[in-house]
């Protein structure tokens, strides 16, 4: 008989640790965690959770002690003699394991309706503010019904005062989510939902489309502005009567192009563009980041944007203009002026 040697298995430590880094990296507080909430409504959803684990967690605990419990009870021991006593179905045991799973399931769907009823109605009351969200393929669409203020992928909103979100999509399936405030609601074509969220502490939340929608899903996020109620009110005053000045060469050189090549599709407040089939650039200098999320708001970002948008972000709608590097370097300028 002949005899194969058994090949020796070689675990890669590169490999390891790096598996190991991606698993632990989405057990980290990070920028959108669910686990550091920074409003009532994340913090309710968190304790639900909480309480969903302590319930699982008890029947873990309670199998695995009937499984070790049987296992050394019941194990084979020299002195048997013959197989233990065969029995068949227990009537006591069949009702009390079909019984407590339903009274575990009515436990919790009370805990999540209750929740989900509480935070799907709109609020009311002083200070409460209104916003309209519609998702586009693939970027966010911010309107503050009454103020005539509309802004694209920076949602602004005050702290300490509710906030209430009337959903809509303006083409497929889109899903609404900041983590650390609450909410993955879906926006429905035809279909309005309601949510409300409140920001406990000032800062900047991150948020994204939680629903697959397509080549350029991963690139739909957006940020959460929350500040000082004064702050905030102070930002609609400057949104509501912003105007725009092109004062350099290169500025006036890229309002021009702007014009010619941008009008069409954009909003600029101030100004005679009222395109609305892309995003609104009013005070577009002002955001952190550009297209969603997918690039940081410097004159590299715009100017990797601008030369080729669909490049940059598979799917994306806005098409390669054909622009020459002066005309970018011009069309940056002006869009960097838009404060």
């Amino acid at each position: 008989m002949r005899w194969h040697r058994r090949p020796d298995f070689k675990v890669s430590l590169p490999l390891v640790v790096t598996l190991a880094a991606i698993l632990l990296g989405g057990c980290g507080l990070g920028k959108q965690s669910t686990l550091s909430p920074a409003g009532p409504v994340a913090q309710a959803q968190l304790s639900m959770l909480y309480e969903s684990l302590a319930i699982m967690t008890v029947i873990f605990l309670v199998v695995l002690g009937v499984f070790v419990y049987s296992l050394i009870r019941f194990r084979a021991r020299k002195t048997d003699q013959a197989l233990p006593k065969q029995v068949h179905g227990s009537t006591a045991l069949e009702i009390a394991w079909t019984i407590v799973p339903i009274i575990i399931i009515v436990v919790l769907s009370i805990t999540t309706v209750h929740y989900a009823f509480a935070l799907g109605t709109p609020q009311t009351g002083k200070g409460t503010v209104q916003v309209q969200v519609i998702g586009h393929q693939y970027w966010w669409e911010f309107r503050y019904p009454g103020t005539g203020v509309v802004t694209a992928n920076q949602l602004h909103i005050p702290v300490g005062e509710k906030v209430n979100f009337s959903l809509q999509s303006a083409d497929v399936i889109h899903s609404f989510w900041v983590p650390e405030l609450g909410g993955k609601t879906d926006l429905i074509p035809g279909r309005t939902n309601n949510l409300w969220l409140e920001a406990s502490r000032p800062g900047l939340y991150y948020g994204q489309c939680a629903q697959l929608c397509g080549a350029g899903h991963a690139y739909m996020k957006f940020t959460v502005l929350a500040q000082s109620p004064a702050d905030f009110q102070k930002w609609l005053r400057h949104m509501r009567h912003d105007t725009v000045s092109a004062t350099t060469p290169a500025e006036k050189a890229g309002l021009a192009l702007f014009k010619q090549n941008c009008a069409t599709c954009h909003t600029i407040q101030g100004t005679p563009f009222h395109g609305t089939v892309g995003p609104n650039l009013t005070a577009l200098a002002e955001r952190p980041t550009i297209a969603a999320g997918t690039l940081p708001n410097t004159a590299e970002g715009l100017a990797a944007w601008l030369r080729n948008p669909p490049a940059v972000k598979p799917g994306a709608r806005m098409p390669d203009l054909g622009l020459s590097q002066g005309q970018i370097q011009s069309l940056v300028a002006f869009l960097q002026a838009l404060k």
